[in-house]
Parts: C-alpha cells; sequence; structure tokens
C-alpha cells in the first residue's frame, strides 16, 4: 500500500527485525496516541481497523452506525469524494456524550495502488475534546481579562477626574492619585491570586490599614462576620477603606500611638427587601478635627463612588469626636460559606 505525495520508508536496524514487530510497535503506538486508523475499499467496505473506539465502533458494529446521522453523513460523503478526486480531506467533528461534547480531527487519504489508481481509503480519527475544552476556556478567560480590564480602566478614569476636581495642585493631585492607584493594586491583587473570585472582607481591610505603617494587629479590631467579595465589590470596597485608612493617619485614631479603628461586618441587614452586609468604620477623632467636613474627593467616594457602584447606600457621621462610617452592601456583591 503506498500514498502518492508521500514516503513511508521502513528501515529494519537489524537484520533479525521483522515486520510482524513493526506492525505490533505501531499499534502499540497508536493505542498510547489515542489514533484510530480505518482501511476500507473503495465499496467502503472494511478491510481492517486498529485501535477503533467509541464513537468509532461498538461491539462491532461500524461508525455510520454510532455516530449523528450528519457527522456520518459528512464523513461518508467526504470519504467518496477522495476515492473520487484521490485527494485527501479534513474534517473537524462534534459527537454528543455524557459531559458534554466530545471532539474530533479525522483524516481521510486515498491509498494509491502501484498503477496510481484509488484502491482504497485511510480514515484517521484522534480526540482532541481536552484540546478544544483548553481554547474554549482560554477564550472565556480571555474575554473575562478585557471585561475587567475595561471596569477597571473606567474606575481609574472615574478617580483620576475626581481627585483633579478636588485637587489644589498638581503635587496634591499626584500624591493622591498615586496612592488611589496603589489601593486599587492592593485589591487587585487579592482578586487575582484568588483567580478572579474575589477577596476575603477581613484580609482586604487589614491590607489597606497595614498600607500605611499602621500595625493591623494593634490599631485594627476587626469584628463580625467575613463575607468573601466579588472582584468589583472588593475594587471598590478597597478604595473606601483607603480613603479612611488615610485620614485616619493623617489626622484620626491612626494618627495617634494607642489609636485603633474598629470594622463591623453585620450579615443581618437588608436592603430593598433583599439580605445584605452592613460594613461600618468607626473611630475617635480630636474634638477639633473639623478637616473631614471639607469638601473633596474622599468624602465623594465614601457617600457616593463606593455605595453607587455596589447599588447600595452610605452614611459618613461625624460628631462628639468621633467618625462613623457605614456602607450597606446588597448580597450581589458578596458570598458566604
Amino acid at each position: 500500500m503506498s500514498n502518492s505525495g508521500q514516503s513511508d520508508e521502513f528501515v529494519a536496524l537489524h537484520p533479525a527485525e521483522s515486520g510482524m514487530q513493526f506492525g505490533r510497535a505501531l499499534l502499540h503506538a497508536l493505542h498510547n496516541a489515542g489514533i484510530s486508523v480505518l482501511y476500507q475499499d473503495r465499496e467502503m467496505k472494511t478491510i481492517w481497523a486498529r485501535n477503533m473506539r467509541a464513537p468509532w465502533t461498538s461491539d462491532g458494529a461500524d461508525s455510520n452506525d454510532i455516530l449523528p446521522a450528519a457527522q456520518a453523513e459528512r464523513i461518508g460523503a467526504a470519504r467518496h469524494n477522495v476515492v473520487a478526486s484521490g485527494n485527501p480531506e479534513r474534517l473537524e467533528l462534534s459527537v454528543p456524550a455524557d459531559d458534554g461534547v466530545r471532539w474530533f480531527q479525522v483524516w481521510i487519504d486515498a491509498d494509491h495502488g502501484d498503477g496510481g489508481a484509488v484502491q482504497g481509503v485511510v480514515t484517521t480519527m484522534v480526540e482532541t475534546t481536552e484540546q478544544k475544552r483548553r481554547e474554549q476556556t482560554l477564550k472565556t478567560l480571555l474575554r473575562e481579562v478585557s471585561h475587567r480590564s475595561k471596569n477597571l480602566l473606567a474606575i481609574i478614569q472615574s478617580i483620576a477626574t475626581q481627585t483633579g476636581r478636588y485637587s489644589d495642585t498638581l503635587g496634591d493631585f499626584l500624591t493622591r492619585f498615586r496612592g488611589r492607584l496603589q489601593s486599587l493594586a492592593s485589591s487587585q491583587d487579592l482578586v487575582t491570586s484568588s483567580n478572579w473570585r474575589g477577596a476575603a472582607l477581613r484580609e482586604l481591610v487589614s491590607g489597606q490599614v497595614g498600607r500605611y505603617g499602621a500595625d493591623p494587629l494593634r490599631s485594627l479590631r476587626f469584628r463580625g462576620e467575613n463575607p468573601y467579595l466579588n472582584p468589583n465589590a472588593a475594587l471598590h470596597i478597597g478604595l473606601a477603606m483607603h480613603e479612611l485608612a488615610v485620614n485616619s493617619v493623617s489626622y484620626g485614631a491612626l494618627s495617634r500611638p494607642d489609636g485603633f479603628v474598629e470594622v463591623t461586618a453585620d450579615l443581618t441587614a437588608a436592603h430593598a427587601g433583599e439580605p445584605a452586609l452592613s460594613l461600618t468604620w468607626a473611630e475617635a477623632i480630636g474634638a477639633n478635627d473639623n478637616r473631614r467636613n471639607e469638601k473633596r474627593f474622599g468624602s465623594v467616594a465614601l457617600e457616593r463612588v463606593v455605595p453607587t457602584s455596589l447599588n447600595g447606600t452610605a452614611t459618613l457621621e461625624i460628631a462628639g469626636g468621633r467618625l462613623e462610617y457605614r456602607l450597606i452592601v446588597p448580597r450581589g456583591n458578596f458570598e458566604t460559606d
């Protein structure tokens, strides 16, 4: 059996090597590689088959009896075309299976006799299901990365605009904007390390407080539940914690050696009739500290940007030497064990 345009030379490396040994070696290779091979004559009568597996054969049945009708017709038509033209054809087939869909690459080649006439066809089948699934997973991930990148860029654009609006000088803008970008990067690191699942609330809060020199073990008192925030919630709540931590380190509780902040997470709250997370940041501040009442991006982010991005609500109260920020986060932004 010879194939036009191909050179399949059998070289005996040892005189004692026989064609039978070579055949057995090829059968092992076909089996290990998961390759199925079928040889048929011009009338499509099966002459021999090697390493045939479902869906190509079952209990001695021909693949045409097992494959879906549309796929069997495609293979049959391709085989007849190869007999008529002598040119090879290649198909990609999808076959329904219990766990979804199985994919196969199918090569159909003409077997040319010594005179050049087509005397049969060789059909080679290789399953590519895992490769196909990896490709589909990669495409899904790339779409997700693109979507999240656009969201992140939109957040950065909003931060840049608002920071510029409430900055008096270029230096002031750069200092504040860099800090907010670093806050986003810190939250994004948590999201990325979780394979884009999100971030645990306590780890997120601790990381934002710790970024400004405060020791979270001493200066942060976290109480309540520790829900897992989705990526969007992690970025925006991280931004809120950043603004609160920066202000606290500058002129709040964390500016004092013995100062601390209290963060409480309560899952018994409700928003629009649905379960919600109530997140509260509370700290003691100087009785004469009026800086927090000034109009600037920090308060805008806390009271408008963050709650709006989460479809929630927020309040910022400063009275009697105490600051309290309360954020209501609807259930769609987090999950619990």
